[in-house]
């Protein structure tokens, strides 16, 4: 650790205190990171499920810190007392939002600035706040967990940019591997003098060295930081994508250089306008597309993810033991959900066991997602009943949840939709068919039918509802409620059930025990 930096308690790591005491903890205390990077400095306050931790407060001010170090070698005099006051606010709000003592992350612009210590005694000074400076190599270990914090078990490259530095880092198995940190930020790049010529020259001889220390780096790319993100803002922009959620959004190395030409030929004004991207990161932007290029061109990926998880969520990971890392995190979020939300908590497992014959021949992964669908599926009783499939839909697609790809989202928000409708005509849903295919409309539309169904026999936690036997050649669907189910097996009820067996395309057996 460089000058100004706090270990913190050695318990506790930067926090200064265990934030996860047990192995079979649920939740998670609050707890706000303040990350002062280049360009930007961000406040975050975590919440809720200890394994995929909400956002309970989100705050970013674009201070440029980095602007001009390369000529001056400090920090930039107007950024720094923005960065300043920034901190004062955050500080204030922590104690309003009961988080505890803020964690403070400095990054690129902290550590190399001659008067980067000065600086954090002036934020100790005004705020009681210690900051914690990171070196490249931790600050790339920190990305890279907080990518596997979203995607347990990944591998591939992650590549984190910030205002004033890049970082790379190996993923596989669940494990940090090498790591290396270059001077290949925005706010540099556009102080190397001789322009696009020479920074691409710069670039170049830069990222040749990085790929010499790495070599072959041929799986997914993981791209983390503001400037990718605006990226991926824009290629959404170009090709009218209709989900509009940065995580887990994928890309092709072909598609990503049709954007390239796409924001040389566009107004960046009015392009910045269409994607959302602010004026200071659009600013950022060009410089950013030239490092992108070099790195797609350098180490070939197979394909490029967007990551909205990086060093703030990587100090949570690395604060969690084994057996907290090792579960879910979409299914550690619902359970969080239904805990927190559902009218009757537990109920979600009893359903699952009892629609789960249906589905017996999908893959592990698709059935992890019925069990996500089963844990929510009551989380938004409070919507009017007029709009509830409308929340359940947007709840699963565009909500904070860890390990879901886009086209995972779409199928549980629509299996989800038909937990409360029979019909989803008139809905979001058709802004987003593109994303799932016929086949695996049917499925959701299939799950939505049998946890409507499954939820008229509401009895209690543990329950035993009976079975259902599904037999996919004789087209039979047979239903055999215990005798406490039989009694709830009304009109509404075997309604349901009916609509769930048309929509198979079969027959209905129903037995009932006295």
């Amino acid at each position: 650790m460089d000058a100004g930096s706090d270990p913190g308690d050695p318990d506790g790591g930067p926090f200064g205190r265990p934030l996860f005491d047990k192995p079979s903890v649920r939740a998670l205390r609050r707890v706000g990171v303040v990350d002062v990077g280049s360009n930007s400095v961000r406040l975050v306050v975590f919440d809720g499920a200890a394994r995929s931790p909400a956002y309970f407060y989100n705050e970013k001010i674009m201070c440029g810190l980095g602007a001009g170090m390369s000529e001056t070698g400090q920090l930039n005099p107007e950024g720094r007392v923005r960065a300043l006051d920034a901190l004062k606010r955050f500080h204030r709000l922590s104690i309003g939002l009961e988080t505890g003592p803020l964690t403070v992350v400095a990054t690129a612009a902290v550590r190399e600035a001659t008067d980067g210590p000065a600086f954090c005694e002036d934020v100790r000074a005004a705020t009681g706040l210690r900051v914690w400076v990171v070196d490249g190599r931790e600050e790339a270990r920190l990305s890279a967990q907080g990518v596997l914090l979203g995607w347990p078990g990944s591998y591939g490259l992650v590549c984190d940019i910030g205002g004033s530095s890049m970082e790379l880092a190996e993923i596989e198995g669940g494990r940090v591997g090498r790591r290396v940190s270059s001077a290949l930020g925005p706010l540099k790049l556009r102080d190397i003098k001789g322009g696009r010529k020479a920074r691409r020259s710069y670039i170049q001889d830069v990222v040749g060295a990085l790929s010499e220390k790495l070599g072959e780096q041929k799986n997914r790319l993981f791209l983390v930081g503001g400037s990718w993100r605006a990226i991926a803002k824009i290629d959404m922009e170009r090709r009218d994508y209709p989900l509009h959620v940065l995580h887990e959004y994928r890309m092709q190395t072909r598609e990503l250089r049709k954007t390239f030409r796409y924001i040389e030929e566009e107004d960046a004004n009015a392009l910045r306008q269409r994607a959302g991207v602010s004026s200071g990161r659009m600013a950022l932007v060009p410089q950013a597309t030239e490092v992108l290029n070099e790195v797609l061109h350098t180490f070939r990926p197979r394909d490029i993810a967007v990551s909205s998880y990086g060093i703030r969520e990587g100090l949570l990971y690395g604060q969690m033991p084994q057996a907290l890392r090792d579960r879910d995190p979409l299914i550690e979020a619902c359970r969080f959900m239904e805990t927190k939300d559902a009218r009757l908590p537990g109920f979600g497992k009893t359903l699952y066991r009892f629609i789960q014959p249906i589905f017996r021949a999908l893959p592990p992964e698709r059935m992890r997602l019925v069990k996500a669908a089963c844990l929510l599926h009551d989380v938004s009783w409070r919507a009017h009943p007029d709009y509830r499939a409308g929340v359940c839909f947007d709840t699963a697609t565009r909500a904070n949840l860890g390990g879901l790809k886009h086209s995972e989202r779409v199928f549980l928000g629509l299996a989800l939709l038909h937990r409360y409708s029979n019909d989803r005509s008139g809905t979001r849903f058709g802004e987003l068919n593109t994303l799932v295919d016929e086949r695996t409309q049917h499925e959701a539309e299939v799950l939505g039918k049998a946890m409507r169904f499954g939820a008229m026999l509401w009895l209690k936690k543990d329950a035993e509802l009976g079975e259902m036997r599904w037999s996919p050649r004789k087209k039979v669907l047979e239903l055999r409620l215990s005798a406490a189910a039989s009694q709830l097996f009304g009109e509404v009820a075997e309604a349901r059930f009916l609509s769930l067996v048309k929509t198979l395309g079969a027959e209905p057996v129903i037995r009932k025990r006295a």
